[in-house]
């Protein structure tokens, strides 16, 4: 360190030696050692004036990494005069990292001329790296404008993402509204939104951008075509407040992480010049998501997630594992065996996880007592605070289904079945016939079982073996996957 301190005072291997220094001084240690000894002189400042680019960008780096408060005025007079347009971006990098909050005045000024000036197609990269620069530092001293979701009073079409195989048994529990199947779910128009958004049966809701068809795969293309459409719009017509929106892309494509970065990051990019700053891009702090679904031919969908609805419906699913079934899932299985179930039945699951499957079936059809078994005392401990959480009475027990005794008989089994994982075809098959063998221990006469599995295969070959069980009902979740669910009475 000191070595490269006094040949960068004697104009030593200048480059080289800034960027040495640099990955230094990313050492805690180092970097307190180099901001004593450099906060107290200005000997770096005139490497801001070096006639070698590089040179320029690397001082203006470590100086921000430092927090040389005393170099901020020299870093943004280097700024103004810069000509080399990959450099302008570290002086404001440098800046981001100081106090100063004095300049806010010019550094949005300069924003405000980045977004309205003529750019050359092959300098827009540079300039966006600035407008995020200054955005970033911007955000720091004035916040971003947080908006209230609205739609009080107002129709809106929404798309209901949700279980593809059962979207004909959802959308006959939408009352609110005129609902219609769509490729990815179900759409609905209503008056009221609050209404719809209650629905435990769908994964996620979204906006439907109308853009005058599907997005091309070209990301300035797309930007133009978002920018025409109703999106703006929309946004307005459900927030109280005016203002910027900040946004992030999410792009579901078959595409290489790294080309839809470099997709999401153009896109965002030309959308904000053509919006004039109107749309905001952020990784962090956003309220917008606008996400891109590709279809088949590799155009998009487009629609928005709006972070500024409240939705509270999963609330109580604080704790998860890796196991763990999706809340709208465990919703869904209940709500096709509504019929099957009883009210103030003795229900139990063996393998219960976190408790989504239960507390999902008793907000369908309320139980009498519930009671949930499974070995992973993580789990459990989980499971209790979810139940606590959701207002459920559940009776979680630490123990291994097989081993299990209970004085009196259950009314029905309802469980999302453990998946095979590193078991053989033939443990996995041993697993169920097991299962199948313990059951009537713990059944009552006239018992439902309703099992999520994708081993519908050794289900089918134990109700084959044991004629005390029949299939009442199958239905099929994932086609992909091939899960079911599989509803089943006692003889």
């Amino acid at each position: 360190m000191e070595t490269i301190i006094n040949e960068l005072k004697n104009a030593q291997n200048v480059r080289s030696n800034l960027s040495k220094l640099r990955q230094l001084v990313r050492d805690s240690k180092e970097k307190e050692l180099s901001l004593e000894e450099l906060d107290h002189n200005n000997w770096m400042l005139p490497f801001l004036k070096s006639e070698d680019a590089k040179t320029r960008k690397n001082a203006a780096l470590l100086l921000g990494e430092l927090e040389c408060e005393n170099a901020k005025t020299a870093l943004w007079e280097a700024y103004q005069r810069e000509q080399t347009l990959f450099v302008k971006r570290a002086y404001l990098n440098a800046l981001s990292h100081l106090d100063v909050e004095e300049l806010v005045p010019e550094l949005k000024e300069e924003l405000s001329s980045l977004m309205t000036g003529e750019v050359l197609p092959e300098n827009q990269k540079h300039v966006n790296e600035q407008v995020r620069e200054l955005r970033k530092i911007l955000i720091q001293y004035e916040g971003i404008t947080h908006h209230t979701f609205s739609a009080r009073n107002q129709t809106c079409e929404v798309l209901l993402l949700c279980n593809r195989e059962q979207k004909g048994a959802i959308i006959h529990t939408i009352t609110d509204g005129r609902a219609k199947l769509h490729p990815l779910g179900i759409l609905v128009e209503t008056s009221q939104l609050s209404a719809v958004m209650q629905s435990r049966l769908y994964r996620e809701l979204v906006f439907p951008i109308h853009a005058g068809g599907l997005l091309p795969a070209d990301a300035k293309s797309a930007a133009q075509k978002l920018w025409n459409s109703d999106m703006y719009e929309l946004l307005e017509r459900l927030h109280k407040e005016s203002g910027d929106f900040y946004f992030r892309i999410e792009c579901k494509s078959p595409m290489t992480l790294e080309e839809r970065s470099a997709f999401s990051k153009k896109l965002s990019s030309e959308l904000e010049r053509l919006s004039a700053g109107k749309m905001i891009n952020s990784t962090s702090d956003y309220e917008i998501e606008l996400r891109l679904i590709a279809t088949k031919d590799g155009s998009f969908y487009p629609c928005m997630k709006l972070y500024t609805m409240k939705n509270k419906r999963f609330a109580y699913r604080k704790n998860a594992i890796a196991a763990s079934i999706h809340p709208s899932t465990a919703a869904l299985i209940a709500e096709l065996a509504r019929p099957y179930l009883k009210e103030n039945a003795q229900i139990m699951d063996p393998f219960c996880g976190v408790g989504t499957m239960l507390i999902e079936r008793d907000l369908c059809v309320p139980a009498r007592e519930i009671y949930a078994t499974d070995i992973f005392g993580e789990a459990i401990e989980k499971g209790r605070e979810n139940a606590r959480l959701a207002g459920e009475k559940i009776n979680f027990i630490h123990r291994d289904f097989f081993d299990f005794k209970h004085e009196y008989p259950f009314d029905e089994i309802i469980t999302n079945m453990p998946l095979r994982g590193k078991k053989t075809k033939e443990e996995t098959d041993q697993f169920y016939a097991d299962f199948f063998t313990k059951l009537p221990e713990i059944l009552a006469k006239d018992a439902v079982i309703i099992l999520y599995t994708n081993e519908i295969g050794f289900v089918k070959k134990q109700l084959r073996i044991h004629r005390n069980f029949c299939l009442l009902q199958e239905y099929c979740m994932q086609k992909k996957n091939e899960f079911y669910l599989m509803i089943i009475g006692t003889k």
